[in-house]
């Protein structure tokens, strides 16, 4: 029996007929988080609910990640800056990545695994057992009940948790190369103080804001959208968390190149 050919153009041109649909229904579902904001109805309960599932519940996850991220890249570029006889310069190096890079985008990447998933399954398994639509026969709008307040929860808790990971990460590398490397103190936070702007900081903390709402935006379309029951959950939250990842690596590109003409990063 012949093997059925694969017809290429068709299944490209599939995949990209899909994803601008996707995208389309995203811009759709940012219009109406926007039009809810504009509503003024924040229901602020459920923000708070949010916030401390967001942002305390994440707490952990973040600073051992931007701990380990800064001790990591501390030991690294301790090693290779030795040969040079540039030890001091260590802080300064790991706290522009931390800052500009490593802390927005490994937080985004661990809030969307964590939280990106919960998301999609909560809303996900409202969907298939119809609560949903029991929300609108009670004259209660979808977006403005499940999404609304979870928006305004990423876009306080997510600026915060970068923050916290800059933090730690720069905590983890002084112990590391003050203490256990015996690099003086003061030269250390001298590099580090002289290198490091607040508009570094400022960078690291916007693209967690944009993170966080790629994440809810993403992630509570594929909740919006399951159906076909458990196993529709299931890949409705396979797909955020995934979804989201390529999304915030993606962006971050674009971001950076934008953001490297407000602050450069050689400095003027």
């Amino acid at each position: 029996m012949q093997m059925q050919r694969t017809n290429w153009p068709t299944w490209v041109g599939g995949l990209f007929l899909g994803m601008l649909s996707s995208l389309g229904q995203i811009a759709d579902l940012a219009w109406q988080v926007g039009v809810g904001l504009r509503s003024g109805v924040w229901r602020l309960r459920l923000v708070a609910r949010q916030v401390a599932m967001i942002g305390y519940g994440s707490q952990l996850v973040v600073v051992v990640t931007g701990a380990f991220t800064g001790a990591v890249f501390a030991f690294q570029s301790y090693a290779k800056f030795k040969t040079y006889g540039l030890e001091s310069s260590v802080g300064a190096i790991v706290s522009v990545a931390l800052c500009r890079e490593l802390a927005p985008v490994l937080t985004g990447l661990m809030v969307s695994g964590r939280v990106g998933a919960a998301m999609a399954a909560d809303i996900g398994t409202m969907k298939v057992t119809e609560q949903i639509d029991a929300l609108r026969v009670m004259g209660v709008h979808p977006v403005d009940y499940l999404v609304l307040p979870r928006f305004l929860a990423m876009i306080l808790s997510m600026p915060l948790l970068v923050a916290e990971s800059i933090a730690f990460g720069l905590m983890a590398a002084y112990a590391l190369i003050v203490h256990g490397f015996d690099v003086p103190h003061a030269w250390f936070w001298q590099h580090t103080v002289d290198h490091t702007e607040l508009l570094d900081v400022g960078i690291g903390m916007f693209k967690g804001l944009a993170f966080g709402i790629i994440i809810t935006l993403v992630s509570c379309h594929q909740g919006l959208m399951a159906e076909n029951g458990a196993v529709g959950v299931g890949r409705g939250t396979t797909r955020a968390v995934v979804f989201s990842s390529l999304t915030i690596l993606v962006s971050n590109f674009f971001l950076s190149i934008a953001l490297d003409y407000v602050s450069p990063m050689g400095g003027d």
